[in-house]
């Protein structure tokens, strides 16, 4: 033992360090140290074992260590509807299927219940922050602090009547005082959440975009989603749904516009002028025929646009590594240029690049000394990964969720070897059951 060695709560040794900053840097034979809640150094493991005495050393020679994934747009109670009612339009499916169940069954204890389950999901796919919108946030709060998981708390605003509030003054006062009480909590961030152009008036989203002004909160809404949608705005408003946002003083850098599917050019523009952030939800867009998004566009004009899984009862996946090799396969596809999504700018936008969207790109996102340490571990020294020549296509094109094996979360260790340290599998796997039997019931 070195009598000159700095302590540290954790080395973690890897094949391969992917730290994302600089975005296409690999870093062969690293280590990354922990000390708290930090990241506190990255360096070459020969030097890290003669500098660093650490509580825990983990040595994982054949991973490759990445930031952990953000999920920017999901609904995570709704996992406990995966599977509900498939293979529908987005309007037949909401108005016939998920809206009627959530009336019946959405509870504060369906939600906990619902994002327990999915935090349990995202963790073991190497997600450590996921931006929610539905009801009874307290609940969503809740179950995120138990899993020990990051999560973007969204402020939901609707105008119908829910188990939760009845009218949209009533979700928004109940969702500024949830954030009032749960500000300082160390895992949580809050974004006010209309939930779409279609579903909130003008006097709301006005409210909303001066709440959001006022206290510096981004506002994460679904926009432009489908055909629908904007000829129904221009029936009932005369104008398209962004330029009714941009009409309302809601484009900004800080919105979060979930799908963005339907896009004119002078729309891509708007969010570039204004500094907005698409989350793009590559497979819920296919699943439920909502359209291709204009990504590589949104990219050339200097867009940041970063990835979701939307709800699971509408992908039916809270699979990142699905969604990042979707979304640059896609690009691909519809542009006709292999070049249109390389796998580092595909990796980036599930990473920094969703940190960005959300504000706390200087927290999190990367893997840089002074950052909250949250990062996964992918193995690729498996037959489905073996041979690796390029580390970082690797994570794109041919590893999946099934090669994340650890998982940090501000320096806890939450998944180690595949297991979960805070979430007790069985009892989820069985409380969703549970609402199967409730829901399927109905």
């Amino acid at each position: 033992m070195n009598p000159l060695a700095e302590p540290a709560d954790a080395v973690i040794e890897a094949r391969w360090v992917i730290p994302l900053e600089p975005a296409r840097d690999v870093l062969a034979d690293h280590s990354v140290v922990i000390s708290g809640d930090r990241i506190t150094a990255i360096l070459p493991t020969v030097e890290a074992r003669a500098k660093y005495q650490a509580r825990q050393r983990f040595e994982l020679t054949g991973h490759a260590l990445i930031p952990g994934l953000i999920n920017l747009h999901t609904h995570a109670a709704m996992t406990l509807m995966r599977g509900l009612a498939d293979d529908l339009t987005l309007m037949d499916w909401l108005n016939q299927h998920i809206w009627p169940a959530e009336m019946k069954h959405v509870s504060e204890q369906f939600v906990y219940d619902g994002t327990r389950l999915a935090c349990a999901e995202m963790l073991r796919g190497g997600v450590t922050c996921f931006n929610d919108m539905y009801f009874f946030p307290q609940a969503a709060a809740r179950a995120a602090r138990d899993a020990g998981m990051r999560a973007g708390l969204g402020l939901i605003v609707i105008e119908f009547p829910s188990l939760y509030a009845a009218d949209a003054q009533d979700y928004l006062s109940k969702g500024l005082a949830l954030r009032d009480e749960l500000r300082n909590e160390p895992l949580l961030s809050f974004c006010l959440a209309p939930h779409a152009p279609y579903t909130v008036s003008d006097k709301s989203l006005r409210q909303i975009a001066t709440f959001a002004s006022e206290l510096d909160l981004p506002v994460h809404m679904h926009v432009h989603e489908t055909v629908a949608e904007i000829e129904q705005s221009l029936k009932d408003h005369d104008v398209r749904p962004l330029q009714r946002l941009a009409d309302l003083g809601l484009l900004g850098p800080g919105l979060i516009a979930v799908h963005a599917v339907h896009l004119e050019p002078r729309e891509i523009e708007l969010f570039a002028q204004h500094g907005c952030h698409v989350a793009h939800c590559p497979s819920s867009n296919l699943k439920l025929a909502s359209g291709l998004a204009p990504i590589r566009a949104l990219l050339a004009a200097g867009v940041n646009v970063a990835l979701g899984t939307d709800g699971a009862a509408s992908n039916n996946r809270l699979d990142m590594f699905a969604e990042i090799r979707l979304a640059a396969l896609l690009a691909k596809g519809i542009t006709g240029d292999a070049t249109a999504l390389p796998a580092w700018q595909a990796l980036e936008m599930a990473t920094l690049g969703a940190a960005r969207a959300l504000g706390l790109d200087s927290k999190i996102g990367s893997l840089r000394p002074g950052k909250f340490a949250d990062l996964a571990a992918v193995r690729l020294d498996g037959i489905e990964t073996s041979p690796c020549y390029d580390p970082l296509s690797h994570l794109v094109y041919a590893a999946g969720r099934e090669q994340v094996s650890h998982v940090w979360v501000n320096g806890k260790l939450v998944l180690d070897d595949r297991q979960l340290t805070t979430i007790d599998t069985q009892e989820v796997i069985a409380t969703a059951a549970y609402w199967r039997a409730r829901i399927g019931a109905q």
